[in-house]
């Protein structure tokens, strides 16, 4: 299996920004108590499933990064968290976010890495825009603790590789990442 060569400066000032952002408290929304689960919400509420529609395949394409090594570390988290707080613009909770993140684990759980995998993959595959946004987002997570273990790496070639991006492609991606970080500091 090939290796993608992730440089630090290519993704450490990404995974920095949305870890900061992880770390930061946003409020869930008021809900109807009658809705809740023991976790705060349930993912058959209206509001739940347009979160789940959205950010779901993200949030699992991180998870799966995340959990490659059979480690998650707090890091990953506030990775995985300040990525779903982007790409929300801020409207997706913590609890939300929680909510997503336990379901991740219970498809792996429940139909293994491999399967969730494979539905990743097609969930995202037709629309390139997403997918290079998914591969962008496992790539922070890869790197959220400093060091990219081979598993990881592993998870991130499938990604690439299913989502049809191409080695020059990642790196042009992780470099307009870098570039753009590079800009909003300026």
């Amino acid at each position: 299996m090939a290796m993608i060569w992730l440089s630090n400066s290519s993704v450490s000032r990404l995974r920095d920004r949305l870890r900061a952002h992880g770390q930061r408290s946003v409020p869930l929304q008021a809900a109807d108590e009658a809705t809740k689960t023991p976790a705060g919400v349930d993912l058959e509420t209206l509001e739940m499933r347009d979160v789940a529609a959205q950010y779901e395949p993200f949030c699992e394409a991180m998870y799966l990064m995340m959990s490659a090594d059979g480690k998650i570390t707090r890091d990953e988290r506030e990775v995985l968290k300040g990525a779903l707080r982007s790409l929300s613009a801020g409207s997706v909770g913590a609890v939300q976010i929680e909510a997503l993140v336990d379901r991740a684990a219970k498809q792996v759980a429940e139909h293994g890495r491999e399967a969730r995998l494979r539905d990743v993959i097609a969930r995202l595959r037709e629309d390139p825009v997403r997918s290079e946004v998914a591969f962008v987002l496992a790539a922070a997570i890869a790197f959220a603790d400093n060091a990219i273990a081979d598993e990881e790496n592993e998870v991130l070639v499938a990604f690439a590789e299913g989502l049809g991006i191409d080695e020059e492609r990642a790196d042009e991606l992780l470099d307009s990442v870098e570039a753009d970080l590079g800009d909003r500091r300026a």
